[in-house]
C-alpha cells in the first residue's frame, strides 16, 4: 500500500487529451483553477487515507510546497518525503533507508505533486454531482462535488471526485483505482504566496549518509 503511494504522487504521469465538459461542472472548474494560477507558492497540510478493496485503511499526515514558477516541491511524510528541484526528484523512504532519483516530470499535460491542483484542467470528462455536507473545524460547510473520469483508458484509476469548497478551493480529492482502492486526499490548510527558503527543494546527501542512493536518471 505504500509503495502504491508513490505511484499516486509521483507515478501518476498520463498523456492528456481535450476534456468533455459539463456547463455546471466546467464553471466551477474554471473558478478553481482562476484561484489557484494566483498563487505563487503554497503551503499545505492534508492527510492521505487509503482504502483498499479488502477493508483495510491506511492513513497518514503531510505537508505539501510548491514554487509553482520553478516547478519544485516537497512533500513531506510520516515516513517519506519527495524533493524535487525542478529537473530531478528525490523519493526517500526513511524505513527503506532508500532514495531513488528520477527526471522531473515537468510536461503540462501529465500528472504529478507539481501540478496537484490544476491536473483536471485537461484530459478528463466531468460531471457536476449533487452537493454534499462536510464537516471542518466542527462547523458544517456545503461543498460541490465534480467527477472525472479520464479520457486515458490505459490509467490504472477510472475515477476522480474533487470536492470544492465555498471559497473555490479544493477540499479533498478522491482517487479510485481499478483495483477497487481508494486514495483521499482531504486539504486542511493552505497558506499562499509566502516566501519559502530554497534549501526545502534540495536534496542535501549528507543528511542520508546511511541510505542507499538508487540513481535512475
Amino acid at each position: 500500500m505504500k509503495k502504491f503511494l508513490y505511484t499516486v504522487l509521483l507515478g501518476l504521469m498520463v498523456t492528456v487529451l481535450l476534456g468533455q465538459e459539463d456547463p455546471a461542472a466546467k464553471d466551477v472548474l474554471n473558478k478553481v483553477s482562476l484561484r489557484y494560477e494566483t498563487y505563487k507558492t503554497i503551503r499545505s497540510d492534508f492527510t492521505l487515507v487509503v482504502r483498499d478493496a479488502n477493508g483495510g485503511s491506511y492513513n497518514n499526515k503531510g505537508t505539501m510546497l510548491f514554487n509553482k514558477p520553478q516547478n519544485q516541491y516537497r512533500i513531506t511524510l510520516q515516513d517519506q518525503d519527495i524533493i524535487s528541484d525542478g529537473k530531478s526528484v528525490w523519493s526517500i523512504s526513511n524505513e527503506l533507508k532508500e532514495v531513488q532519483v528520477t527526471i522531473a516530470e515537468n510536461d503540462a499535460s501529465s500528472i504529478g505533486p507539481n501540478n496537484l491542483f490544476s491536473f483536471y484542467k485537461t484530459g478528463y470528462k466531468y460531471v457536476s454531482m449533487p452537493d454534499e455536507k462536510v464537516t471542518k473545524n466542527g462547523k458544517s460547510e456545503t461543498v460541490k462535488v465534480i467527477e472525472l473520469s479520464p479520457l486515458n483508458t490505459k490509467t490504472n484509476y477510472f475515477k476522480i471526485k474533487l470536492r470544492v469548497n465555498n471559497n473555490t478551493h479544493i477540499h479533498d480529492i478522491t482517487i479510485f483505482d481499478k483495483s477497487g482502492n481508494r486514495y483521499i486526499y482531504t486539504i486542511h490548510t493552505l497558506y499562499v504566496n509566502h516566501h519559502i527558503a530554497g534549501n526545502n527543494f534540495e536534496f542535501n546527501k549528507a543528511q542520508y549518509k546511511d541510505f542507499e542512493i538508487v540513481d535512475l536518471r
